[in-house]
């Protein structure tokens, strides 16, 4: 009698793990394929299309990828438009520099057009990220699909988890394990500095005034230094110029941006820290010292690893129908 009561309890817990097992559903490659089977193709010609009108977006695109999954996860949180009684993600500090909206926003209409209802802002960002960097001769990665869009979106939580560009390696290696992600993938994903450009005033205080008493950063090669406070942030209060992360190479996804910090040139703090210890300093000369595909096929790895940060599926979250707001 015992045995078989047993035998039922394991088979009742049996039934309830495949029961939570479906309700977390996974994501995978082709999810549109039945539903909206033009949706991944829809995207892609897209961006092939516009992108070369404006290839520096390709930098935008993954970025907004990036501080999409580090809050709350890939779940498009970080397009929501700050309402009446909540102030959004998008209007935080880290991303009041994002750029991309209008290019998500024309994707989305035009795969509602195709299939309403059925393909996610998270997975279009996801999407256009990929797509936008190979388009410009970046490498591939794969993007498995099936995310669904959240609901809530937190100005505080965006200033709270998205790692600074004036971040020390003790403060990237936390922020980047909160979200399941190593040394290595730190490594990697700041790998994504090789192309594009940010604003002076997210690094002038290693020119100008590091310490708080009028000093440079004794981490930033004397010269580089020199030249930027020549030529390019003469002030210390400069919010609009633009500067290469790569300078010379910041249109070609390469490995230009790992030889520069070695040099002592990573624009950022946060670029600095990865020469601070002595394990993601090992990897970037194992980077360097490889070739370019190897770079490309690791990076994949973790833009793959990042991309399922805490994603919702199943029936967690919605389908939204305009990406900037939730459906009433």
């Amino acid at each position: 009698m015992k045995m078989g009561g047993s035998r039922y309890f394991g088979i009742i817990i049996l039934v309830l793990l495949g029961s939570i097992g479906s309700i977390q559903a996974q994501l995978e490659l082709g999810f549109y394929t039945k539903n909206c089977p033009r949706a991944e193709k829809i995207i892609e010609d897209f961006v092939h299309k516009h992108i070369h009108n404006a290839p520096s977006l390709a930098a935008a695109l993954i970025r907004m990828h990036f501080h999409d999954c580090f809050v709350r996860g890939c779940d498009a949180s970080v397009l929501l438009n700050t309402t009446s009684n909540n102030q959004a993600e998008k209007d935080a500090t880290p991303n009041l520099t994002l750029r991309g909206f209008d290019f998500v926003d024309r994707v989305k209409s035009l795969v509602e057009a195709e299939c309403p209802g059925i393909v996610s802002c998270a997975d279009i960002i996801a999407l256009v990220a990929r797509d936008s960097i190979v388009a410009t001769g970046g490498p591939f990665w794969k993007v498995p699909t099936g995310r669904r869009d959240g609901t809530i979106s937190n100005f505080t939580e965006a200033l709270n988890n998205i790692p600074p560009p004036f971040g020390n390696f003790t403060t990237l290696q936390t922020l980047f394990a909160n979200q399941g992600l190593d040394l290595n993938d730190l490594v990697l994903l700041s790998g994504a500095h090789t192309i594009g450009v940010s604003h002076c005033s997210s690094f002038s205080n290693r020119l100008y005034n590091f310490t708080g008493v009028g000093d440079q950063d004794p981490a930033l090669d004397s010269k580089y230094a020199a030249n930027l406070k020549a030529n390019k942030c003469r002030n210390p209060n400069d919010n609009t110029t633009k500067v290469e992360m790569d300078p010379g190479s910041r249109k070609t996804f390469d490995l230009s941006y790992y030889s520069l910090l070695l040099k002592r040139r990573g624009l950022f703090e946060s670029d600095a820290a990865l020469t601070t210890n002595p394990t993601t300093k090992s990897f970037v000369t194992q980077l360097l010292q490889g070739p370019l595909q190897n770079f490309y096929d690791e990076f994949a790895k973790s833009m793959e690893k990042m991309g399922r940060v805490d994603v919702k599926t199943g029936s967690t979250g919605e389908i939204r129908k305009q990406c900037a707001v939730v459906n009433s």
